[in-house]
């Protein structure tokens, strides 16, 4: 009977934390949705019941002076383009560090750069990267803000990918090469299928980052080019801040992130535990 009491006891201490942990994220996630449906004058002054009114939502989304639509292509394309490069790039790296014939220092050293640039904050770079896209006339274009994006985010998609394509038996690899595959084929015929769940965790994991990146975003680009965060970003002005279109305009970018997780949960899951169990 004590037994099961302590049980008990412990299963609504873990219940209770876990509550507490999710209420911490939720809770102003909430607040800033909540935030979107008020006017500013019901925000300001606090009152905590208040009229949903949809005029933030359609001053950010369709008013003459608004540019959010085209923000939210601009972050769509360069999230989709450097989120391609990074899963190309690292898929790649990945299986040469552990399948060609490196020697283990060279792999250590590889992988240990990738976590040292990874540790440096993006905004360091944005100046000497806002220089570098003048001279090469790559500033305010999607393919510097590609670049730039898919230079932050391939240390982590690296990483990531290395402990997948670490998990492929080398058994397989070897059969295919018995009945003669190249290596384009073994990679695209052997090597993806299994890997496929990796994919789809590291490619979310860089569409999220891509698609939040702020610093680098605001030096590289401008009106044409700019994307989402720099836009939201822009609601604070000189002598007001628009509280209430910015959080419309931020929990309409909440959207692609929930709609990818939502899509790809299943192979999320499974990538993101690959490997932690043999």
């Amino acid at each position: 009977m004590t037994g099961a009491v302590t049980g008990r006891g412990r299963s609504l201490i873990v219940h209770a934390t876990l509550i507490a942990a999710a209420s911490i994220v939720l809770v102003p996630v909430a607040w800033v949705v909540a935030a979107g449906f008020r006017t500013q004058i019901s925000l300001l002054i606090g009152e905590f019941f208040f009229t949903p009114v949809l005029f933030n939502f359609a001053e950010v989304l369709f008013s003459k002076t608004s540019d959010f639509l085209l923000n939210y292509r601009n972050s769509l394309i360069v999230g989709a383009l450097s989120t391609a490069i990074c899963l190309l790039a690292a898929t790649l790296a990945a299986w040469s560090l552990y399948r060609m014939r490196w020697p283990a220092w060279v792999v250590h050293v590889f992988l240990a750069w990738a976590l040292v640039f990874h540790m440096i904050p993006p905004v360091a770079l944005a100046g000497a990267w806002f220089t570098m896209a003048r001279l090469v006339s790559l500033d305010n274009t999607f393919l510097g803000l590609v670049l730039a994006h898919a230079t932050l985010n391939l240390p982590m998609a690296l990483w990531l990918m290395t402990v997948f394509v670490r998990e492929v038996p080398r058994e397989l690899e070897e059969a295919a090469r018995i009945d003669g595959a190249s290596t384009p084929v073994l990679l695209w015929k052997i090597v993806l299928p299994i890997i496929a769940p990796g994919l789809a965790a590291t490619g979310v994991l860089t569409f999220v980052f891509s698609w939040n990146e702020f610093a680098v975003a605001l030096n590289l680009t401008m009106k044409q080019t700019a994307t989402v965060p720099v836009a939201i970003a822009k609601f604070a002005q000189d002598f007001e801040i628009q509280y209430t279109q910015m959080a419309a305009s931020a929990a309409l970018a909440m959207l692609p992130a929930l709609v990818v997780l939502l899509v790809a949960q299943r192979y999320i899951v499974k990538g993101l535990t690959q490997g932690a169990v043999k």
